[in-house]
């Protein structure tokens, strides 16, 4: 199951593809957040390589973090790292992992990174006894509702029984349908904020 992010290509996304064939443009952003501000390194191909995509930094802005130290943390579909290096940030005594199927979103993500405990790899390259207590993920929507569907299912069901994901979708991209099938699939689901028509998921097992 995991190997399925890893097979999907979009011909209109290059950003899908494992190993993108165009002569690689490298670039920069700037992530400016209240309590944390860093400059990652972007490349052509990787998603919103020109800008910290408005969806992520909206959830960044509004999921909720816990005061605890979760052990493990998922950031899926990491691209060069936005979401993963502010979790690190946040909590430097947990693992973090970011994972993706591009290998240049991989190679920029592992150079934006700070801590020895963050991983950045591939799917299948998630150990199959690691679980999470957090997931936080812009998915990749574009893949197609089909091999979104799946690819959630995957990792939702490696979250632990009193953990939590915090989804960002935009209404236009179908956020509002996947709120109901997550509930029809027996998720705890509730919309937390909804601005300018992007929506933060909290999906959780049902107790």
């Amino acid at each position: 199951m995991q190997r399925l992010y890893c097979l999907i290509m979009v011909s209109n996304a290059h950003y899908f593809e494992q190993d993108p064939s165009s002569d690689q443009v490298e670039g920069s952003v700037q992530l400016s957040l209240p309590d944390f501000s860093t400059t990652l390194r972007t490349s052509n191909n990787v998603f919103s390589w020109k800008r910290v995509d408005p969806g992520t930094k909206f959830l960044l802005l509004n999921a909720p973090i816990p005061d605890s130290q979760p052990k493990n943390i998922l950031d899926l579909g990491c691209g060069y790292g936005p979401i993963t290096a502010y979790l690190e940030h946040r909590f430097s005594t947990t693992k973090v992992w970011g994972i993706d199927v591009n290998n240049r979103a991989i190679e920029l993500a592992k150079t934006n990174m700070q801590q020895e405990n963050t991983v950045i790899c591939k799917p299948d390259e998630v150990p199959d006894d690691v679980n999470f207590d957090l997931i936080y993920s812009n998915p990749p929507v574009r893949i197609g509702k089909h091999n979104l569907k799946k690819l959630l299912t995957t990792w939702l069901n490696r979250l632990n029984p009193l953990g939590s994901a915090h989804l960002v979708i935009n209404k236009n991209l179908g956020a509002d349908s996947i709120q109901k099938w997550l509930e029809t699939e027996a998720w705890m689901t509730h919309r937390l904020k909804s601005v300018s028509g992007y929506r933060i998921l909290e999906v959780k097992h049902r107790v």
